[in-house]
């Protein structure tokens, strides 16, 4: 590095300017400072190592060291978060997060307290605000679980429900109805 001017401070901080113009600024716990000959990139390396950097466009990404997470955050409020397990957060400045999971699964929470999970096999799982559940599974079956019941629906047409009192009702395409009590007696059995 061809040092142009290096000054030393009563505080112990030194700065060196570069002949490219960038400054660097030693602070005496070991902290550092690198500041771009045009001024508009900033990274400040910390005693502990974690490092901040301050883009043109005003986006600062911060590395948490020990944690090894990656903070960005946007100047348009957006807000990602790397961790060293490969999950990443993106947190919308509406509230919205969307969490990507090692595992490829997606998770997206809503301001309005509603869920969506999209795993990686395609089935998706919505979670309402009154903690119903809708899950649709990528064979086309698909389940409505309430607090009185789990539905689910076949590609076929046909809908088995289990209420929560253990009755299991079975509506066929045909027409036909079949319901059981809680132990799998049939009570009911509409045959066409």
């Amino acid at each position: 590095e061809d040092i142009q001017r290096e000054t030393a401070y009563p505080d112990g901080k030194v700065e060196k300017i570069l002949k490219d113009g960038c400054h660097l600024i030693y602070f005496p716990n070991g902290t550092w400072k690198k500041v771009s000959s045009d001024g508009k990139t900033i990274t400040i390396t910390f005693f502990n190592g974690d490092v901040k950097q301050v883009m043109p466009d005003q986006t600062v990404i911060y590395y948490y060291a020990d944690a090894k997470t990656t903070h960005t955050t946007y100047s348009d409020g957006l807000e990602v978060l790397q961790f060293s397990n490969g999950q990443i957060e993106k947190h919308y400045p509406d509230g919205k997060k969307e969490i990507t999971f090692p595992d490829q699964t997606i998770k997206n929470l809503f301001t309005d307290g509603q869920e969506e999970s999209i795993f990686p096999d395609g089935t998706i799982v919505r979670v309402q605000r009154d903690g119903s559940k809708s899950i649709e599974f990528s064979n086309g079956q698909r389940e409505l679980h309430t607090a009185q019941f789990k539905r689910r629906e076949y590609p076929d047409g046909t809908v088995k429900t289990v209420y929560m009192n253990g009755q299991q009702e079975t509506k066929y395409v045909s027409g036909r109805v079949r319901v059981k009590d809680k132990d799998g007696n049939i009570i009911m059995d509409t045959k066409l």
